[in-house]
């Protein structure tokens, strides 16, 4: 099988991997690159594995006129930047050691020692510079049929790095077929303990991606049952998102949405949210909680929170939205509080003029925004 698209044509990819194969060594792209191109979907990095060890990478690279940066030189790792695009090389590793959270790792000639340190099956496929696949643990038959499967024994894998059980379903939500495979499952759920090494950053980054797939149901689904999601968002229930996916229809996917129909406590420390997503958080929460009608919850909340708060009460009512919900929020997001200070001026002064202002917008919001000047200061 060959890949071919415009990730693998760009020049500095292309004079990467001829300059180390010039000079005697192999030289592939791996990983993401080649299983989203045999998918067809989009290709975002594109990374090269090589057995030429990080000072070659960097001699080989200079010579030919390019410029290298040591970014990572204790994993192999040498950035070259060929033609003006940043290129990752690393060299095949090999574990020496792990922990759980990071590990140790001795260079390698051999190809098979690099795919067999790497999670998924999926992701230990190589490339030449022509597209030619080189699957050196036979992995190609598990991404044909999107089957995500751990890289041999399951528990070892988790044991060397124990956010692998997050990339377990993350990689279910985004590259898995129906069904999820039964060994990695229960390993998973066998190793819930591991997570707690792991730091809230690591664990908000897989969740968030995770909840960003384009249907996470049937992932979140698995994650409960092994005892995963509970371990990392107590409380939290899964029984509304597959009613929330099919509500969101054609909107572009939101993870805060997602997360938030989880409900449970306030996920900021449990995923390190920043101040920034908290709130939105927060405010999708009193979108869904509020009694206000549609169009004053989108001027309160703005088109987002609103819309986002709508979708989550009636899937956890299954129930539809009401006709012309959208509309109802964006007429109310688009609106302006027709009362200003300057309306009660000189009547009222200092304090009085926020209080009255207050009391106004109220009754503006409990009309539904109907209530003209005229009518509110009457």
């Amino acid at each position: 099988m060959k890949v071919s698209g415009d990730w693998l044509d760009q020049q500095g990819v292309q004079a990467v991997l001829a300059a180390l194969t010039v000079a005697g060594h192999q030289a592939l792209v791996v990983g993401g690159c080649v299983r989203n191109a045999v998918l067809g979907v989009p290709v975002a990095d594109v990374d090269v594995a090589t057995d030429a060890v990080p000072e070659t990478v960097t001699n080989i690279a200079e010579k030919a006129g390019f410029r290298a940066i040591p970014t990572g030189i204790a994993h192999g790792t040498v950035t070259v930047v060929a033609h003006g695009m940043a290129v990752e090389v690393t060299t095949f590793r090999r574990d020496v050691a792990t922990d759980g959270r990071r590990a140790v790792v001795a260079f390698s000639t051999h190809i098979e020692d690099d795919a067999n340190r790497r999670d998924f099956t999926m992701n230990a496929l190589y490339a030449q510079a022509d597209g030619t696949v080189v699957d050196p643990l036979g992995g190609l038959p598990d991404l044909l049929a999107r089957r995500v499967r751990f890289v041999g024994h399951a528990a070892n894998r988790i044991a060397e790095d124990y956010l692998r059980i997050l990339r377990f379903f993350r990689f279910n939500a985004w590259y898995g077929a129906d069904g999820i495979d039964a060994e990695g499952l229960a390993a998973c759920g066998a190793n819930i303990a591991g997570l707690e090494t792991l730091s809230r950053e690591r664990v908000g980054g897989e969740m968030r991606k995770l909840l960003a797939a384009p249907d996470p149901a049937p992932a979140v689904a698995a994650m409960a049952q092994a005892g995963v999601l509970g371990a990392i968002l107590p409380g939290t229930d899964a029984r509304w998102l597959p009613v929330l996916v099919h509500l969101e229809g054609d909107m572009a996917p939101r993870w805060q949405r997602r997360l938030a129909v989880l409900g449970g406590p306030d996920a900021t420390d449990a995923l390190r949210l920043s101040r920034e997503e908290s709130a939105e958080l927060g405010q999708i929460r009193d979108a869904f909680q509020t009694d206000y009608t549609l169009a004053a919850t989108g001027f309160l909340y703005g088109q987002g929170a609103a819309q986002d708060g709508c979708l989550l009460r009636a899937a956890m009512l299954e129930a539809t939205p009401p006709d012309q919900w959208q509309a109802d929020i964006a007429r109310g997001a688009t609106a302006t509080f027709p009362v200003s200070a300057a309306d009660l001026m000189p009547a009222l002064q200092g304090p009085a003029i926020g209080l009255r202002l207050k009391e106004l917008q109220e009754r503006w919001l409990r009309s539904d925004l109907a209530l003209t000047k005229a009518a509110l200061l009457g």
